[in-house]
């Protein structure tokens, strides 16, 4: 009889506010390849994402792609079996997996380490295998290792929030004194701020809840609280900042990006870092603007080396792991700082 561990299920999508997560023991995962590693979960992050796909508001672009999962996907815990091939890794390894579970390896994006671009690329917790359990399985390719001085709940959100945040930060092109405006700060927001001053960036919060702007204030950005009158917003913006050199949109709204797009000079840049449209486009401003999500495993484990060199902040508070639907309720409604965490 296979083992058996506890998992908050996903069978059925609808509101937060239903709990659709349901725990239920189900069979624990188990190595199948040669490559792969057995990981205990210690923390798993909670993120937006999540609570579009559970509640259906992505089921246009195939999220998930099929019931029952378990979400989940920036994960963090300890190697307890390895597969007869694996070479990196040993048993008490701590180890990380990313959005990024698998990919082909075959074709040219993967060739060009650019693994999170490939069209056979498996996601983290969009199918049974996600973080919201107590184990999880996973290639040793598609794992990273975290110092053992680096705790899980702190490096879990480095697994998501983190990876998204450092590669949208590049993807604007920072540069010393440029201004770059956040615009959505909370479990993402909060990390970008950091990787941009980081770069020398003069870097701008903007949120419409105070909780988010007193978490940028605090890690030394200028703030702004944003306005649904897109008119009455920028004429603020051009009067206490200018207009930007770059922009990052990690709020989930077509207006916020099309704010942001206007928001920057003309040449300026501009990436959206979510699911969305691309509205008040004009070629004449020379603008240009880029989409990024999640990145590669050499990103992943930038990312978790600037973290330990940097000292980066993760603001993030812990939850029992039966507690998710009541946390990702408390993310819905901007109750949560930064980042929620759960521990099984």
């Amino acid at each position: 009889m296979a083992e058996k561990m506890r998992a908050m299920v996903l069978s059925k999508l609808g509101p937060i506010e239903t709990k659709p997560l349901k725990l239920t023991m189900i069979d624990r995962h188990q190595i199948s390849k040669p490559n792969e590693v057995l990981i205990k979960i210690e923390a798993c992050g909670v993120c937006h994402s999540q609570l579009h796909a559970i509640e259906g508001d992505w089921q246009k672009y195939g999220i998930p792609p099929g019931l029952p999962t378990v979400p989940g996907h920036e994960v963090v815990g300890k190697v307890v079996e390895i597969g007869k091939g694996v070479r990196h890794f040993e048993i008490g390894d701590r180890a990380g997996i990313s959005p990024l579970h698998g990919s082909c390896m075959q074709c040219q994006y993967c060739k060009d380490g650019k693994e999170q671009l490939c069209d056979l690329a498996d996601i983290t917790g969009e199918s049974l295998m996600g973080g919201y359990a107590e184990y999880i399985t996973v290639s040793e390719n598609f794992a990273t290792y975290v110092p053992s001085n680096i705790g899980p709940e702190f490096a879990a959100p480095l697994f998501c929030a983190g990876l998204t945040a450092y590669k949208a930060v590049k993807a604007s092109e920072p540069a010393k004194k440029k201004s770059v405006g956040i615009f959505g700060v909370g479990g993402v927001g909060h990390m970008a701020i950091q990787f941009a001053k980081l770069e020398g960036s003069r870097v701008i919060g903007i949120s419409r809840s105070e909780n988010h702007l007193n978490v940028a204030r605090k890690l030394g950005a200028s703030i702004m609280q944003y306005d649904s009158d897109q008119q009455k917003f920028l004429t603020r913006l051009k009067s206490q900042e200018g207009l930007l050199d770059s922009a990052i949109v990690f709020a989930p709204s077509d207006s916020v990006a099309g704010t942001a797009i206007k928001a920057v000079k003309k040449g300026g840049t501009v990436v959206i870092g979510v699911f969305g449209n691309i509205p008040n486009f004009m070629a004449a401003d020379e603008k240009t603007v880029r989409g990024t999500l999640i990145g590669s495993m050499s990103d992943m484990r930038e990312v978790v080396r600037i973290a330990k060199e940097n000292e980066l902040r993760v603001i993030s508070k812990s939850f029992p792991l039966e507690q998710a639907n009541e946390v990702l309720l408390k993310l819905k409604q901007s109750e949560i700082e930064a980042r929620a965490v759960l521990v099984p």
